[in-house]
């Protein structure tokens, strides 16, 4: 009786098996082992290391490449966290009106999230490129207008790589908030028309608090991938002009890979764990009281 118990006890658990071990083996063993290397002089090809330290650490500090990359993946984050959230949730209150052409309009948003970020960068990189046969100068060269660098300069570079990811990822997001809009009961709305609620007034009163749960999720997905991005900025701008616009995850890649600095490299991995996970719980629990206050 007892092994049956036992049997049925765990006949569920035993499917997480599976899962559990692929997440030990690809997740858990390599964050280990980063943080390991991390304080050794470990030059990815010989397995006879010495401890350092905090030598990497500090290195990493001292480092001008790769302080600029932290700025960068930061300013980038949040911006795009921002920027993203203020315009989906207006582009699913339209996308959720009753219209003839409702499904085509949500699958011409969506779509841009469809295509690999390394294609869309590769595409608006010629879109957006500095030289005069580029797509945009070009058109502004038959309008009879001078062409203008797009990506030529650090800053101008990284508000391109910042609108052409808002560009991306907006309607993917406007859905997520377009499925709460949708399991908004219309009787709020149709009480607060009896009172004589504007429009406005239904929009900031009902459907803002009642988008927050949608909110929270948005922006936690919003914060993780963009403090782990690559692939766009690296095929818009290959992080340039000059090293401008480097992102965390491309000097770990290049530092780690290319040039052998594997010290370097996991510290710099190691700090930007600890951040990512700083970042992640604080901006969790101050969005999960803002619900609980709105609620």
């Amino acid at each position: 009786m007892k092994k049956k118990k036992l049997v049925r006890q765990f006949q569920y658990e035993i499917f997480f098996l599976p899962a559990l071990i692929a997440f030990t083996t690809f997740t858990i063993i390599p964050l280990l082992k980063t943080i390991m290397y991390s304080v050794t002089d470990f030059n990815g090809v010989n397995h006879e290391y010495r401890f350092v330290g905090l030598k990497n650490f500090i290195g990493v500090f001292q480092d001008e490449v790769m302080r600029q990359a932290l700025f960068n993946t930061l300013f980038y984050t949040f911006c795009t966290m921002i920027l993203i959230n203020v315009l989906s949730i207006p582009l699913a209150v339209f996308l959720d009106k009753k219209t003839k052409l409702k499904s085509a309009e949500r699958a011409i948003f969506f779509f841009p999230s469809i295509v690999s970020a390394l294609l869309l960068g590769y595409i608006w990189g010629y879109i957006l490129s500095p030289l005069p046969t580029g797509a945009a100068n070009s058109l502004l060269g038959n309008l009879g207008l001078s062409p203008i660098g797009w990506t030529s300069t650090s800053w101008g570079a990284r508000l391109c790589i910042i609108a052409v990811a808002v560009w991306t990822s907006t309607g993917w997001h406007a859905t997520v908030y377009l499925a709460y809009l949708q399991a908004i009961s219309q009787e709020y709305y149709e009480a607060a028309s009896i009172d004589g609620a504007s429009k406005w007034k239904q929009f900031t009163k009902i459907t803002i608090p009642m988008l927050a749960p949608g909110f929270t999720v948005n922006t936690l997905l919003l914060l993780t991938n963009g403090l782990k991005v690559y692939d766009l900025p690296y095929a818009l701008t290959k992080g340039g002009p000059g090293f401008s616009n480097y992102t965390v995850t491309q000097v770990i890649i290049q530092r780690g890979i290319s040039e052998k600095q594997y010290g370097a490299s996991t510290a710099l991995a190691t700090i930007f764990i600890i951040l990512v996970m700083i970042i992640s719980c604080i901006q969790f629990m101050a969005m999960r009281k803002r619900e609980e206050d709105l609620s």
